[in-house]
Order: structure tokens, then C-alpha cells, then sequence
């Protein structure tokens, strides 16, 4: 079956006074898993509802192909959707959720029967056949759901907070197994979630929103390591910001000290501040002997927390206090005395 990059051009969408979209423009490729990613209320499930026919943008177009399919209903999208409260039919058995909509398309027996082995060969649930949705677990009727949707072969498949309702370890088993099956099938996946390690997990591109607008695209790697606002980096994890003002292309001042860093600031002369980055994993706490010509500073160990397997130290600089990784086997005690070394390429200087 022929596939096709998606284009979702200039879309904007408003109920009332509130704008909800403001103008979003991206083009997905054929194949690729992206994420939605984006706090309650950024944008990002209407934008999937768009994608899916459910709602009409205001303004802009979904292109699949190369053909505007904005006015098509859902009915009409080669697009399928996997829902959050799964939505199976309770009076039918695995066999026929799944072969549900080859049915309603009158696909011959043979080629259903053909086609609904297969997928749930793929998903994992075999054995479920001829079970009820009612007496299925949460990750067995998320897998239905999956393989009801892609048993159709989309040309897209759209995934409203999938895993939401499972259990953290579920969820994390789930995962595994849903960027297992987006590769066999090599279909398009949108995904939206809040959930920023899921999303790291499963994706080839994160698009990350906030308040209506698209803020950051890149892989999971780019926008956990390079946050281009205050806003990415603190939803992408645990992070340090540091308020600097810029003392040349690369050097800026903050409350600790001089930073040497690698990118140099878009803030316009030495009286516009602005923000850096690092994240706690990436502050290495020096050992005797070792010396680096920057970015190394003196502080001392206010409090120790430890998280399982590392631990969390929280760093006095006197004017600020910064969080600190080490290694379980790193034991500094408060009130230890250390000096802390930020490499520049870790370091990020941001927008905002």
C-alpha cells in the first residue's frame, strides 16, 4: 500500500477568545513515530483531533501526500485512531474487535481471517482469541485496541495517551512493545502524551508544545540535551538555569562566576540576561588531582537525597544552590566541601 508524508500547514484553531493553535506547521514523514509532547492544555490532543477529521482548524490544512484532506471526514482519512479508554466492543471477543472494520469494508473471509491472525501475532495476543474485552487487563485491551486500528493498514495511526491508565511498570513494558510494532508495520505514528520519559522512549522526533504553539522539533536526544527555552528544559527533566548576562560571544556572567560556553548568546549586549542551562547528571564533581582551566567552581554540600541509583546533592554556592548527580558509590556528606566542573558543550544557552 502507498504512503505518504503528512503536512500540517499554518494550522490554526481558537474556541471563543482562546486560542488553542497558533499556527503550527510541520511535515511528518512516512514512517517516522513522532510525539506530541506538552503539558494539559498546550494544544496538542486538538491537533491530533484536527489530524484526525474530529475537529476543523480555523484556518491552514492537513496534506497527506500531497492531497488536502482538511474537508474529508474521518470516515473518508486513511487515518485510525487508538483511543485512551481503548473503546472496545463489549458484545464482541478479541477476533472480532479486530476484524471489525474489514468486515464493515466487506474484505473477504479468508483475507480478515488472513489479516487478524497476523496482527495479533504482531501485538502479542494469540492466545486471547476468543476472549471478552471484559475480562481482559488494561495492556491486553490496549494491545486490541492496537491491532483493531492497524489490522486496517493506515496510512497514519494516531494514539491519544495510550498507556495513561496502566501502571508505571505496564507502561513501561508497553512502550517497548509499541515501538516494536511501529517498527513491523512501518506505519506513521502520532502519539500524544505528557508524559516526558515516555516519549523519549518510543520516538523518532519529539514535537514539543506549549501554549498553542510548536516550541521545539527534534529527536529525543536533541531536545533533552539541547532545550531552546526555560520552558523545554524544565518539562524535559531536572535542570539547573542559570540568569547570566553576556560578557563576550562566549563567556557569560552569572551569580557564581564567569561560564565558558560554546554557543553564543542571541541576547543582544552585556545588559540583556538571559538563561543557561545544565542538567545535574552533566556537573562533575571534581576529584584530587584533576584540574580544568574553566567553569570550575567552589561549593559546598547542603543536603544529600538519595534516589535509588544515584544520588542527588544539593550544591551551596552561597548566592544560588544547584542540584548535582553522582554515582551510588559517591558518598559526600553536608557540609563537604567540593569543587564542581561544568563543561561548556553542556552548558545550554537559551532563547529565553
Amino acid at each position: 500500500m502507498e504512503k505518504f508524508d503528512l503536512h500540517i500547514k499554518g494550522i490554526k484553531k481558537s474556541f471563543g477568545d482562546k486560542a488553542v493553535l497558533k499556527d503550527i506547521d510541520v511535515t511528518i514523514k512516512d514512517g517516522e513515530f513522532v510525539t506530541l509532547l506538552g503539558p494539559s492544555g498546550c494544544g496538542k490532543t486538538t491537533l491530533l483531533r484536527i489530524i484526525a477529521g474530529f475537529e476543523k482548524a480555523d484556518e491552514g490544512a492537513v496534506i497527506l501526500g500531497g492531497e488536502d484532506i482538511s474537508k474529508k471526514s474521518p470516515a473518508k482519512r486513511d487515518i485510525n485512531t487508538v483511543f485512551q479508554s481503548y473503546a472496545l466492543f463489549p458484545h464482541l471477543n478479541v477476533y472480532n474487535n479486530i476484524a471489525f472494520g474489514l468486515k464493515s469494508k466487506k474484505v473477504p473471509k479468508d483475507e480478515i481471517d488472513k489479516r487478524v491472525k497476523k496482527m495479533m501475532e504482531v501485538v502479542n495476543i494469540t492466545d486471547f482469541a476468543k476472549e471478552m474485552p471484559a475480562t481482559l487487563s488494561g495492556g491486553q485491551k490496549q494491545r486490541v485496541a492496537l491491532a483493531r486500528a492497524l489490522v486496517n493498514e493506515p496510512d497514519i495511526l494516531l494514539l491519544d495517551e495510550p498507556l495513561s491508565a496502566l501502571d508505571a511498570n505496564l507502561r513501561k513494558k508497553l512502550q517497548t512493545e509499541l515501538r516494536e510494532v511501529q517498527r513491523k508495520t512501518d506505519t506513521t505514528f502520532i502519539m500524544v502524551t505528557h508524559d516526558q520519559d515516555e516519549a523519549i522512549a518510543v520516538s523518532d522526533r519529539i514535537l514539543v508544545m506549549y501554549q498553542g504553539k510548536l516550541v521545539q522539533d527534534g529527536s529525543p536526544e536533541d531536545v533533552y540535551e539541547h532545550p531552546v527555552n526555560r520552558f523545554v528544559a524544565n518539562f524535559m527533566g531536572e535542570c539547573n538555569i542559570l540568569e547570566c548576562g553576556k560578557v563576550s560571544d562566549k563567556v557569560v556572567r552569572c551569580a557564581i562566576g564567569e561560564l565558558v560556553v560554546e554557543k553564543t548568546p542571541t541576547w543582544s549586549n552585556v545588559n540583556c540576561s538571559g538563561g543557561v542551562a545544565i542538567r545535574m547528571e552533566d556537573i562533575h564533581v571534581c576529584t584530587e588531582g584533576e584540574h580544568f582551566e574553566n567553569n570550575v567552581f567552589h561549593a559546598t554540600i547542603k543536603e544529600r537525597i538519595f534516589r535509588g541509583d544515584y544520588w542527588e546533592l544539593h550544591a551551596d554556592f552561597g548566592p544560588l544552590t544547584l542540584r548535582v548527580m553522582t554515582d551510588p558509590d559517591q558518598i559526600y556528606d553536608p557540609g563537604d566541601e567540593v569543587e564542581l566542573y561544568m563543561e561548556p558543550q553542556y552548558l545550554q544557552v537559551l532563547e529565553d
